[in-house]
């Protein structure tokens, strides 16, 4: 059995966790032992998550975001020249390791990896339990959808960057939100008591996954069990606008506001906004709490080259064709970037140099490339110099991208070299 330590543990590595080898929800029914469900809370632990986050629907609550398929807009696969010429790169990982284009996508465990040169599709993989017509989860990708959209209601006058959240939602006024702005929560410089370490079974992380019915709620919990339950009782630790601060729950703030100011739900939202005219393929789909509010910062699933229509909108700064879909001006404040003063004191060793705007991060290289980044691997990486977008979905034992990073950022920057020699 061969395995990939990280962080001193050992887990099993890309081929041998494949969820077809595995045999996960297998037969009828499935053996006990390979029984994936919701309620007995492990269907996002590995290698079981590697079936789960392509089957989002068949374990949560969601709601539909809905493309229209009289305006579907197809892309044609990739050639077998471009298909060989991506699979023969090789490259040396961070921490100078020779690997393999294919070794790479095995080593991050990915699921789904496409690229778009000039809006044309020049490679496509897949592995495990994806496909193209089937959804992934996308984690905090969703975060970079909701922001996209609030800068465009800010375009437009709906919102406004200034107004201090409680002018909208006077239900956030006695809490870390009271006097946050809302460009302080777009550029995730909000102080709020909440931890994020996955690897923490007491951080206010799982307290927020229970709320977003993400996890099944224990015997005895006590906790909230919706959204905006959770959001009314996180309290403040510091000074707004300081520091880089990375918190999931100022992006389910973000969509309350746009909710409130709009009377839209958040798919619908996305649907009307973003969906239907990108033209995709398949309906989107979004985790929703027992309420049925949409969980707007980790709780979008997608199919792979959805998610490559959304990164080809961005690049081109937010036209198809002769249609504005996002306001050119709101694309250009994002390559822009943040503070890169405050970025920098937040500590993240791998990103030099980055900062971080409207729930994108920013690179600061030649391209002007930026992303949209969630746990285990997920990545829509955008860069208008070099004419290009990749799409990755993946599965890595390890939440946080620090675990991926060491070969992610190689790898992107081996196809962005390729992709300069193609005509």
């Amino acid at each position: 059995m061969t395995t990939l330590t990280f962080d001193g543990k050992e887990y099993l590595d890309g081929i041998t966790s494949d969820p077809n080898i595995l045999g996960w929800m297998r037969g009828s029914p499935p053996a006990p032992d390979r029984l994936i469900t919701f309620q007995d809370d492990r269907f996002l632990s590995f290698p079981r998550h590697r079936w789960a986050l392509s089957h989002v629907s068949e374990l949560l609550s969601v709601a539909p975001v809905a493309r229209r398929a009289d305006r579907v807009s197809l892309l044609a696969p990739a050639t077998e020249t471009h298909t060989t010429a991506f699979e023969a790169l090789r490259f040396k990982s961070l921490d100078g390791q020779d690997t393999s284009w294919l070794k790479a996508l095995s080593d991050t465990y990915t699921d789904g990896i496409a690229v778009l040169h000039r809006g044309r599709l020049v490679y496509e993989r897949y592995f495990g339990a994806l496909e193209p017509d089937r959804r992934h989860l996308s984690f905090s990708l969703t975060k970079s959808y909701a922001s996209t959209l609030a800068a465009t209601l800010i375009h437009e006058g709906a919102l406004d960057e200034q107004w201090r959240i409680p002018h909208v939602i006077p239900e956030l006024a006695a809490t870390a939100y009271g006097n946050a702005t809302i460009r302080q929560l777009l550029d995730m410089e909000v102080a709020v008591s909440y931890s994020e370490d996955y690897d923490d079974p007491g951080a206010e992380v799982w307290q927020y996954a229970r709320a977003a019915g993400m996890r099944s709620i224990p015997h005895g919990y006590q906790g909230p069990t919706s959204l905006y339950a959770f959001l009314c009782r996180l309290q403040g630790a510091g000074r707004h606008g300081e520091l880089f601060d990375y918190k999931t729950p100022n992006t389910e703030v973000l969509a309350w506001l746009m909710q409130r100011v709009t009377g839209v739900p958040f798919a619908t939202l996305l649907s009307e906004r973003l969906w239907q005219p990108l033209g995709c393929e398949h309906d989107g789909h979004i985790i929703v709490d027992a309420t049925g509010v949409a969980v707007a910062g980790a709780g979008l699933s997608v199919t792979l080259r959805d998610l490559l229509r959304f990164g080809e909108l961005m690049r081109t700064d937010g036209a198809i064709g002769r249609q504005q879909v996002i306001p050119a001006a709101v694309v250009a404040n994002i390559r822009r970037g943040g503070n890169r003063a405050n970025f920098a004191r937040a500590d993240y060793p791998l990103l030099p140099g980055y900062s971080y705007r409207d729930m994108w991060w920013i690179t600061h290289n030649q391209d002007q490339a930026f992303e949209g980044r969630g746990i285990h691997g997920q990545r829509l990486f955008v860069s208008p110099g070099a004419e290009l977008v990749i799409a990755r979905l993946a599965s890595h034992p390890i939440g946080t991208s620090a675990a991926n990073e060491p070969i992610t950022q190689p790898l992107i920057h081996a196809a962005t070299e390729l992709v300069r020699t193609l005509l």
